[in-house]
């Protein structure tokens, strides 16, 4: 990279419960208008486990992607590096966090965060709290100087953790910042934790990002949320002892993906023009990406829709 960095920061984030890491990573690339930078090769790091089967034909499945993400901050404070990745490899954890590490370093990046939930007892409507977890006693100071949670004890399970142990033998700076979930619903998507890691870290950070979106979007998660457990909870106290019958059921919008519909010619030529509006104005991008989870179609044009943020 010929291009002189100021003061640049690794963010990583992978899939994990909640999509809260992920769904963070995404926003924040998506509304920065970042450009792709570099990847790393897929075979180093994954090998074919199956093949996927499509009309009778079987077909070689594609390997997941890890790939980073450039933002040169217009105030030359905190350059952004992200790191998205598609998948946790299933072993080879050490040897991607390593070679993440070696790819960064020479850049002068000395923090590393990774973003991650924290599932409790929390109930849809109620305030969320950050967690923290600093590789050094200088992070761990502005975590609490900012009144971050502090982990003070446990485990911080895959890569997120991997990541950060390896950065502190380089002598780096960071650490994992945790949004808040109920535990209940920690196969959902839970966009009101990405947004509060988000919130916190851009702080953390001293920058800007326009949250508008992130923040509409999580109300609205939230409000379907309140209104399911509302729904439980009642059928619960109507029916003692009921069966699976008498609890209701997630909406359409949230059940597996394998039942999903195939896109209508209304929806394609939609997704098109968010495309075509997303090539022309980055900050479009998130709401295309809502419009792709809503379909559940992203993984159908993820691909296409990360070569948007090609330089």
């Amino acid at each position: 990279m010929a291009e002189r960095l100021h003061d640049p920061w690794l963010v990583a984030v992978w899939p994990g419960m909640g999509t809260v890491a992920m769904g963070a990573g995404y926003y924040l690339m998506a509304k920065l208008g970042m450009h792709l930078w570099e990847e790393l090769p897929a075979r180093d790091l994954f090998e074919v486990d199956h093949v996927d089967v499509k009309d009778g034909l079987i077909q070689t499945a594609p390997l997941p992607r890890s790939r980073l993400f450039l933002w040169k901050d217009p105030n030359e404070k905190h350059d952004l590096i992200v790191f998205i990745g598609e998948a946790q490899p299933p072993a080879k954890s050490a040897q991607i966090c390593h070679q993440l590490i070696d790819l960064v370093r020479p850049l002068g990046v000395t923090r590393v965060f990774t973003f991650a939930a924290m599932a409790t007892g929390l109930r849809p409507g109620e305030h969320g709290r950050v967690f923290g977890a600093a590789i050094d006693r200088g992070t761990l100071d502005r975590f609490r100087d900012l009144d971050l949670t502090v982990l003070e004890g446990g485990q911080i399970n895959g890569l997120n953790g991997v990541l950060l142990g390896v950065a502190a033998e380089s002598g780096m700076q960071g650490g994992c910042l945790l949004g808040e979930m109920p535990q209940l619903f920690s196969q959902l998507p839970y966009p009101k934790a990405s947004l509060a890691v988000l919130e916190f870290f851009a702080t953390l950070a001293g920058i800007k990002i326009d949250l508008t979106e992130l923040e509409s979007h999580a109300q609205d998660v939230e409000d379907k949320l309140e209104t399911f457990l509302s729904r439980i909870e009642q059928a619960i106290h109507q029916v003692e002892g009921a069966g699976e019958s008498a609890i209701p059921a997630l909406d359409a919008d949230e059940e597996d993906e394998k039942k999903k519909p195939k896109l209508s010619a209304e929806d394609r030529q939609h997704l098109e023009q968010l495309f075509t509006e997303a090539k022309a104005d980055r900050a479009r991008a998130y709401f295309l990406k809502q419009e792709l989870d809503r379909l559940k179609v992203f993984r159908d044009f993820e691909d296409r829709f990360l070569d948007l943020f090609k330089k």
